[in-house]
């Protein structure tokens, strides 16, 4: 076996065949990342003439120091060790010529998947074989993070969405059900947008994410060029949500007159009537105050509000929601499962089998992250957990020097 540097065809030919593969081992991806200061390579496994492993490599300039990163592994099969085994001991010898310190790998290998109940319905029974013949090839296990400190997020949210419309409705939990179902009545819409609109989605997520707006744009450009990603947004029809609140108005308004009449004619105290006229008020109240505000958003925003936005890549038979959005200040429209839901029905219906809702924390200690796991775990998903992050020395020396120039930046930047 032999190790060579792919043209972009020849790793193209080949992420588009091997199972499973990720967007991030894409040529597409690569690209991308060329525009974001890394230097972007593919290296592939040869027996005689044949490609039988690839990976994407990545080098960034770490502390002077030249470090590589395959996001999401190898495209390889980890069940075979003597692969793994060659392809290591080619890629270390190809890298520690280029002066690469080490190289870190985040691979797409399953250890458990939990359903939304936090129940385990898939364990690998490979999995410790896997990991321990990983150990002993030299490639140093990071730990079980819980939260987002690793390359790519450990646990991802998965839906199957390979199903008819109504059982994918009633998969998803009641009160978001009911969530979206008012984002539609509010007069809520979901557009397909552009390149142009991706400023959406970068000022709702600025704050939050640390990718500048060039990024997103670079992804769209290099995705785009295979019709493999697309742009949504919701948006509120302010005109239409002044009509829907004022007709819910006008009708609560009718019946309070007509519930006040009935307790006048009325001979005794009817207490099912008396909760009656409390219950029809409070919604009376409630549509009058929403009037003035919906009145006021009509006049600063005639042409509607952009509440939530999504950009999600198309890679074989999995949408991937790369980066999503919501404007806070207007979170209480639920644009976001609306938009969700509608993108859904969308891909669902073009035959895709799999939306992947992108990052949770641990399943099982959410800590902070726990809004934002019930949250992709209530549109029925299942959280795939991984392997997580392993690191691979290529050039003991030069990696020794690195780990030291960290700790001296580590002790500057304190």
């Amino acid at each position: 076996m032999t190790i060579k540097q792919l043209t972009n065809d020849e790793f193209k030919r080949f992420s588009e065949n091997f199972e499973p593969s990720s967007v991030f081992q894409t040529i597409n991806y690569a690209f991308t990342m060329n525009e974001q200061d890394s230097d972007a390579f593919f290296l592939g496994l040869m027996d005689d003439d044949h490609l039988i492993a690839a990976t994407l490599v990545l080098v960034k300039k770490l502390n002077g120091f030249r470090y590589a990163f395959a996001p999401r592994g190898m495209l390889i099969d980890y069940n075979n060790t003597d692969l793994i085994k060659g392809f290591t001991k080619q890629m270390k010898k190809f890298l520690k010529k280029r002066d690469i310190v080490a190289i870190k790998i985040n691979p797409m290998i399953i250890r458990r998947i939990y359903n939304n109940k936090l129940e385990t319905v898939i364990e690998n029974p490979n999995y410790n074989t896997i990991f321990e013949n990983l150990k002993k090839m030299g490639y140093y296990h990071l730990g079980y993070n819980n939260y987002f400190e690793a390359l790519k997020p450990r646990f991802e949210a998965v839906i199957d969405i390979d199903m008819p419309y109504q059982k994918l409705f009633q998969s998803i939990n009641k009160p978001f059900r009911t969530k979206i179902r008012k984002g539609e009545r509010d007069g809520i819409k979901v557009y397909h947008g552009t390149e142009k609109d991706l400023e959406y989605l970068y000022s709702q997520t600025q704050k939050n994410y640390p990718r500048s707006l060039n990024y997103y744009k670079d992804l769209y450009e290099f995705f785009d060029k295979d019709d493999l990603i697309d742009f949504y947004y919701s948006k509120l029809d302010t005109t239409e949500y002044v009509k829907v609140t004022q007709k819910l108005y006008n009708k609560y308004e009718h019946l309070a007159e007509e519930i006040n009449m009935q307790i006048i004619k009325s001979k005794v105290r009817n207490e099912k009537l008396l909760n009656r006229k409390i219950h029809i008020d409070n919604m009376f109240e409630q549509y009058k105050n929403q009037l003035v505000i919906a009145t006021q958003y009509l006049k600063t925003h005639p042409d509607g509000i952009i509440l939530a936005s999504a950009l999600v890549v198309k890679w074989k038979d999995t949408i991937y929601l790369v980066m999503d959005g919501y404007d806070k200040q207007f979170k209480h429209f639920n644009g976001k499962h609306l938009l969700l839901w509608k993108l859904m029905v969308r891909y669902s219906k073009l035959g895709y089998k799999k939306f992947n809702l992108g990052g949770i924390s641990n399943i099982t200690k959410p800590g902070p992250y726990k809004s934002l796991n019930e949250f992709k775990m209530s549109f029925n998903a299942k959280a795939t957990e991984y392997a997580g992050d392993f690191e691979l020395i290529t050039d003991r020396p030069l990696y020794f020097m690195y780990r030291n120039s960290k700790d001296i930046s580590n002790m500057f930047k304190k």
